[in-house]
Parts: C-alpha cells; structure tokens; sequence
C-alpha cells in the first residue's frame, strides 16, 4: 500500500458525532492498509467511510478518485465534497465534462475510471493513477446491472494492488463472495456488514378502508387483520363478475392518510411515466405546503424559469408551487435536478417517480409509497424482487430529522397484503456477475497484454469465480467418478480381454443359435400339429413320443413312452405318459412334439398300469417306481427321439458343439465372471459419464473465455488485428466506447463520414448510437438527403457486422436509426428547444438522452488515432452546435 499518516487521524475532529460500530470497523480495516467492502442498508452512513478514505488521503498528501455509476450522481457528489473539502480541492470527469482533473479528489463515472485503466498493463499503476492511494466504488451493488456491471468487474480486476478499494454497497445476500473475490484478485479485503438502520423503517398498508400496520408485533409475518378470509380467494379461472379483484385506494386517500398521520414528505413510486404524469393532474388544486413554504417555492421556481425560460411547462409549474413533481427520465433533466433540490430542502411533500430515482440519487423522504408489487419487463409482468422492494423502501427515513422511516405498500386488484408482508420480511437478492466480453475489452487488452494475460484476465472475473463456485459440487462429482473409474480399472487389470471378448462372442453366438432352434422346433411344431393330433387318435399303448411340456413345465423337449389314453374334454383323449425322466405325466394331444411310428413300440408297458394317486387330468404328475424304471431305461436307449425333423436335429448340433468350445474355453476357470462383466459394464458407464460432464463443466467454465475468441475471431475477419495485435482500424475501434465499439469504428474509419458538414455529421452519429425502445415514436422532421446518403454507405458494413456476428453466436446490437435523427440536425442548426420538442412524440427527457448520447459519441472522436483530420475537426464543431442548454450538463 501506499505510505500512510503515521499518526491516526482525529476522528472527533472529522466527525464531530457518535460514530456506528460498522462505521469504526472500516475505519479500523483501512489504518491496516486493507481494502473493504461495506455492506450496509440505504441510509446507514456508508458514505462516512468514503469520506474518511478522503481525509486520510488529504492529510497523507495524497489522490482519491470518487467513481459513481451515474453522472447525477457525480454532479451530486461533486457538490456535496466542494462544499466539505473546498471546491480547489475537487475535480469531476464524466467523459464530456472535465473540470479540475489533477485535483486530489477527483469524482468521476466508474467507467471514466475502467477507462483510464485500460492503457496500463494490469497489476501496474499507470500515469493517471499516480499518487492515488485509494478508489472509492460507490453504489458497487451496480454490478447487478445488466448494461453497467462489467464496468465494475473490469475496474476491481485492472486496479493495481497499492491503491485501496472502497467498495459502497447496498445490503446483498452474497456480500462474503464479493468480498472473497475482491480478496482474491485485488488484495487483503475486509468485509464490513451492518443490517442496522439508524432510521428504523415501519411497514404499512393501504387499502380503501385506511392506512394499517403491514406486520405483526414480530415484524417477521403479516398483521392477522390483513389476512385474507377464505371467500376473498379468487377461484382459479373465476370470471370478473363471479369474483371481483379488490379495488385499489385513490392517489388522494392515500396522500390524505399519510398528510393525517404526519407521514410526509413521501416519494410515491409508479412503475410508467404516464402513470407519475396522471398521478400529479388526479390531484387537481391540491396544496401540501403552507403559505411560508409556498412563498419559498414560488422565489425558487421563479427564479429558476428567469434562468431557463424554456425548461417550463405549465403541468410541471403549477404543481410545484404547491409542492408536487413528477420525476422520470422522460422529464427534461434540469427540471428534475430543480425538483431534487427542493425536494432536498423539504419543500416538495410529493414526488411521483419511476424506480430509477431508488438507484443512488440523495432524495431521502419520511415516507415511500411502492403504488405495485409487481412490474411489466421484458420477460412479461412479474413480482418484484427483494432487492428492487428494498432499493425503494431503503429511501424511507431521513437521518437526523425522523425517528423512524415509512414504507406503505397499496392493495391492488392484482397483490394484496400477502405479496407485500412477503417482499417487506424477505432478504436481499445475492449479486450476480453481468461480466461480458466487448471488442473494447478485446482490443484494448491485446494492446497492452498477451492473449495468455488476457485469459488470466478473463479468469479473474467475478463471473469465473461464482461460475466455478457453483460449478464446485459438479467439480467434485467428476472427480468421483475419475476416482472410482481408476479403481475399477485396477480391480481388473490382470483381465485378459482378448480371451474375455472370444468368450462373449461364443455367449452371444449361443444365444442366436438356440434362437434359431427355438424358432425351427415352432415351426416344425405348427405343421405337424393337425397330423399330430389324427395320429394320437390311432396310436397305442407303447408308441415312443417327445413332450415339449406346455401343460406341465419341463426343462427340456422331453422322449416319453404312451402308457393309456383316456376320455378327454373334447374330442381328443388325454394321454397318460411315462418319461424317460421316470415320472408319469398326463398331457393333451397338443403337449406332443412328435410320434416316432417308425421307432418300434415298447411292448413292456403292456404290462404296467399308472399308479393310483395320477390324477387324469392334463398337467398333472407323479413319480416312477422301480418297475417303470426298468421301461425308462429302455427309452434312453432309442435313438433320434428329440429329432422333430431334420433341420431342427442339425440346429440341435450346431447349439451342442458351440456349447462344448464354451465349456473347454479357459474364461471358466476365472472363477465370477459375472463381477468382471459387471466391473466391464461400470467402466463404460462412468467413462461416458466423466466424458459427458467434462463436456457440460468446460462449456460452463469457459464460456466467458468462448465469448471473448469469438469477438477475436470477428474483429479479425474485419481486418482489426494482425497477428493478435490491433492494427490502424482496431486502434481507432479501442479508443471508442459504445454498446458495440466496432461498429462504431468501422463507421468513422470507412471514409463516409469524412466530409460531411458539422451539422450533418452529428445527425449521422446519432444514428449509430440511437435506439428507439417504441416503434410508435415519431418527429415532423425529415432526415436530410446527405446524411440518409452517407448512412445508406454504411448499409453493406451493417449488414456484413450483422452475418459475422449471427455466425458467431453474438448479439451486440448495430445501431441506424434514421427516422429520428431529423431532430438532432434541427437542433444542430438551431431551432428552438420548445419548436423542437413540439414536432415529435418523444419526451423531453429522451430527446435529452438521444442527444446527449450523441454528445458522447462525437465527444471521443477528436481522440481516435488514425481518423482524418477533418472528421476530428467536424466533430468539435458539432459538439458545440449541440452542447447548448438544456442539453447541456451545467456544473456549477
């Protein structure tokens, strides 16, 4: 670590109050020069410990860099420490703005940071990092974010060992693996965590008949009161008229529950702009301010449009003379910025908001309002997670000022009180990795690093570390079954297989030849049968026969002599038999295989009778004496009696000679070969087994490797590396930023954009960056024929970039929007901000947004090596074409 104060720092001094326990632990974990992850719920203090960081780093003489996922919240933050630190001693970058860089606090997006990592090999403290002896991440729960989280990921991992990590997080259910992680690829990290609220939160619950306590006395399960009775269950398929849903209370019943009970100020979360936007209209004329307040707001608001005329509109003005606002993206941001410092300052008793003011902005209420427990996404309408709930219910309870915090939930046609007493008793969601591989990342570690350093990068993601977590009991499986398959290889080691595998195949050659002969002997059964049974009619005592036993079960074809016939059932006799096994057997006419006529009769049985104790009835059996023994004897002596025909006396032979080399084949004297087979038939399961879960376990663990040879692969079919190093193009693609960097640089590299007019070439730029989330969305204004004429140009890249990419199995998004971008260039020559936003459909917050992402694009081009000159120079001019307010990010 860097040289610290060797005195410790006065913490009255700093903090002139009673610090939290958590609060001291971090302290005490950064004095040991180690990094820590704090881990604590909204509003507990965690920003003290960031601040500590910052005063250590003061008085040592050192540099803290302050990274926050959003720009407000680096403007926020940027305000807040000029105010504490003096405003010489901070500086802000968020890619278009840079204002007092050297400063020794620099407040700056994470990504500004990954970014400015990326130009040092890893584990090394570059130029931009020198004298900086910590790195504050604020809101690190961020990597949960599907479009930001690897920016966090790529900046833990990058940042050299010396310099400390702050890692400011929301309540997780994993913060231990966090740590563990950051422990492992950073440096010693200690885990701070606090479930403890210096403003306790209460649960409520509205419903049209009034405000009531959500949880028990436990506070660990629903208010009995709330339950609901057995007729309130809805029926599966019910119909609306059989069983109707539960109305919902009114915006006006609720804010008049909260107004009666001293609850405000609230911030009303609605999950649609439209919805914040009715909320505010529903309440009419309604005031929530007094007249000191109102007079306060008036000269704030007044002043404010002096400044800005055109950031006024009347459906936002009037309502917040009376102390009501809604705050969405599509709201234009200097008006939302207007709103969270009056809101700050206790002057607005009602903010109706999206969920995105729960992600990090400084606007904490006494009372949270969550309108629905559930939302509409991507993947259809669902719940909400713990999180999520947590996140809007964590800005309930401002410190200082209350002695506890609000969070009311609404009954809805749709949740009830089960669904909120479920969310507000339910831990918090673990952090998953977002880490994704983009041909930035690609290019810009091959510039600085080997392919082989890059996979050790790749492998030292947050990604790869809870992937191989999760993979561990599948590990540890394949290792049993690699184990048992070694110990069942040597228990039969000695085999030999040449001399097993002629055994099996006699045994196999057996099977198929008593087949054969089972299948003859039926044949040769079914064509005589008829014959059989004409013939048994006429034969007589001492006629040689062959029982094939379907009424009593026999081993074998058996040779027998006939003794008697009796009267049968039907028009066939029953025939009484001796076998040569001497046992007296009675069967029917179909038991007989065959008659021998041309064997001489046995004239002895003339004179024996069967015993008394047979039964005559087919199927019945008794033994011999010694009298029918001396008959039997005879019997074994006639030869061919088993001979039911020729073909099936020649299979007979077949089987007996395969059965002899069996018996003489030395496998017999290896005494169980059933355990050898069975140990055989084991090693082929678990050898197909470890095969199979080899296969699963190295898709899974090195699928983030996969990914990132696949953009390889594509950025090398584009002509961006030669021999894994970036050439001209693939310079020019790492030095951008965007959702896919290498359409953006083979756009600005391809020569289209060279020479269009600075107004011109911001319209085309917008449309490589832009996406239209509504297909609805329109503008008035027509795109102008050059620029439809260049992007036309590009059509043939995108659509090679598009085949690549599906080739490849990746999905980065290619941008060219060009039915929109009339607005850009409309701005770019000037027209005026309300003219403009009156010709289209989109809101002022997403013009905003499109234009601005334009800003940032045209922003990095005078950086990108290899482009021409007068690309560079357009690009400057046509930053100041559109940086004018209120797009403009003002940072006072």
């Amino acid at each position: 670590m860097n040289t610290v104060p060797s005195a410790r720092l006065d913490l009255q001094a700093i903090f002139p109050f009673e610090l939290d326990e958590f609060q001291l632990q971090a302290i005490a974990a950064l004095e040991a020069e180690k990094s820590v992850v704090v881990c604590a719920p909204t509003g507990s203090g965690k920003t003290l410990i960031g601040e500590y960081a910052i005063h250590r780093a003061l008085a040592g003489e050192k540099r803290v860099f302050y990274t926050t996922p959003l720009k407000a919240l680096s403007n926020q933050k940027l305000r807040d420490f000029r105010e504490e630190f003096g405003a010489e001693n901070v500086g802000l970058l968020t890619g278009d703005t840079s204002v007092n860089r050297e400063a020794p606090i620099v407040v700056m997006t994470t990504e500004i940071f990954r970014n400015m990592l990326y130009g040092t090999p890893i584990g090394e403290v570059g130029t931009s990092l020198t004298g900086v002896e910590a790195v504050v991440l604020d809101e690190c729960h961020y990597m949960n974010d599907r479009q930001r989280g690897t920016v966090w990921e790529e900046s833990i991992i990058y940042c050299p060992p010396d310099v400390q990590l702050v890692a400011l997080s929301a309540t997780v259910a994993n913060s231990d693996q966090l740590t563990d992680w950051i422990g492992q690829v950073h440096g010693a990290t200690e885990l701070i965590y606090s479930d403890f609220r210096p403003v306790p939160l209460h649960f409520s619950f509205c419903n049209p008949k009034g405000l009531f306590p959500l949880l028990d006395d436990s506070g660990k399960r629903i208010n009995p009161r709330l339950k609901p009775k057995r007729s309130q269950y809805r029926p599966k398929g019910a119909n609306q008229r059989g069983a109707p849903r539960p109305e919902a209370p009114t915006i006006a019943f609720t804010l008049s529950q909260l107004r009666a009970k001293d609850m405000l100020p609230a911030i009303y979360f609605i999950f649609s702009r439209r919805g914040c936007d009715k909320a505010v209209e529903d309440l009419g004329d309604l005031s929530l301010v007094n007249a000191a307040e109102a007079a306060r707001l008036k000269s704030r608001i007044d002043a404010f449009l002096d400044r800005n005329p055109e950031a006024g509109r009347a459906r936002q003005i009037e309502p917040l003379y009376r102390g009501i606002a809604a705050h969405h993206a599509g709201i234009l941001p200097a008006w939302k910025g207007l709103v969270e410092e009056l809101f700050q300052e206790g002057l607005i008793k009602v903010v109706f908001a999206t969920e995105t003011l729960a992600a990090g902005i400084n606007m904490p209420a006494r009372t949270t309002v969550i309108s629905s427990l559930s939302k509409r996404t991507d993947a259809g309408h669902r719940l909400l997670n713990p999180s999520e709930f947590l996140q809007m219910a964590g800005r309930a309870g401002r410190r200082g000022m209350d002695d506890q915090g609000y969070v009311v939930t609404l009954q809805t046609p749709f949740e009830g009180a089960k669904e909120a007493a479920y969310l507000a008793t339910s831990q918090a969601d673990p952090l998953v990795s977002q880490f994704t591989p983009s041909y930035g990342m690609v290019l810009n570690l091959l510039q600085t690093h080997t392919i082989e350093q890059a996979k050790e990068l790749i492998e030292r993601s947050f990604g790869q570390y809870l992937s191989t977590l999760y993979l561990r009991p599948q590990q540890e499986e394949l290792d049993r079954c690699k184990s048992e398959l070694a110990q069942q290889k040597a228990a039969i080691a000695a085999v030999d297989w040449k001399l097993l595998n002629q055994y099996e195949k006699l045994q196999e050659r057996l099977k198929e030849e008593k087949r054969l002969l089972k299948t003859l002997q039926s044949q040769a059964d079914d064509m005589q049968a008829s014959e059989r049974a004409i013939a048994l009619s006429f034969a007589v005592a001492g006629t040689l026969l062959t029982l094939k036993g379907d009424a009593v079960r026999l081993p074998d074809r058996l040779p027998a002599v006939l003794v008697t016939k009796v009267q049968g059932a039907g028009q066939f006799p029953y025939l009484v038999c001796l076998g040569k096994n001497n046992r007296w057997y009675v069967m029917s006419v179909g038991d007989v295989a065959q008659i021998h006529g041309d064997v001489p009769r046995l004239a002895q049985v003339d004179a024996i009778a069967p015993p008394p104790s047979l039964i005559l009835k087919p199927g019945q059996t008794n033994r011999g004496d010694e009298e029918s023994a001396a008959i039997v004897a005879q019997i074994a002596d006639v030869p061919g009696l088993l001979n039911s025909a020729p073909e099936v006396y020649a299979q007979e032979q077949r089987t007996k000679a395969v059965l002899a080399q069996m018996e003489a084949h030395p496998v017999n004297s290896w005494g169980d070969r059933a355990q050898i087979l069975k140990r055989q038939r084991r090693i082929q399961g678990l050898q197909a087994e470890v095969q199979d879960r080899q296969t699963k376990l190295g898709r899974q663990s090195q699928r983030h490797w996969e990914e990132f040879l696949a953009l390889l692969d594509i950025l090398q079919s584009f002509g961006c590396l030669d021999d894994l190093r970036p050439t001209a193009l693939g310079q020019a693609t790492a030095a951008i930023r965007g959702d896919n960097e290498l359409w953006l640089g083979l756009s600005l590299m391809s020569g289209e954009l060279d020479h269009l007019d600075p107004h011109h070439l911001a319209t085309a730029c917008a449309a490589l960056v832009t996406e239209v989330s509504r297909p609805d969305s329109w503008t008035h204004y027509d795109t102008s024929e050059t620029v439809l004429q260049a992007l036309g140009e590009l059509r043939g890249i995108r659509r090679q970039l598009f085949q690549v990419q599906r080739r490849h199995q990746v999905a980065l998004p290619v941008w060219l929007e060009d039915e929109l971008i009339g607005l850009i260039e409309q701005w770019a020559l000037g027209v005026d901000w309300l003219e403009l936003c009156s010709n289209t459909s989109l809101d002022e917050g997403d013009v905003v947004r499109i234009l601005r992402r334009t800003l940032d694009f045209l922003s990095q081009i005078p950086h990108v090596p290899h482009i021409s000159e007068i690309l560079r120079s357009n690009a400057n001019r046509a930053i100041q074409l559109l940086d004018r307010f209120p797009v403009n990010e003002v940072v006072e």
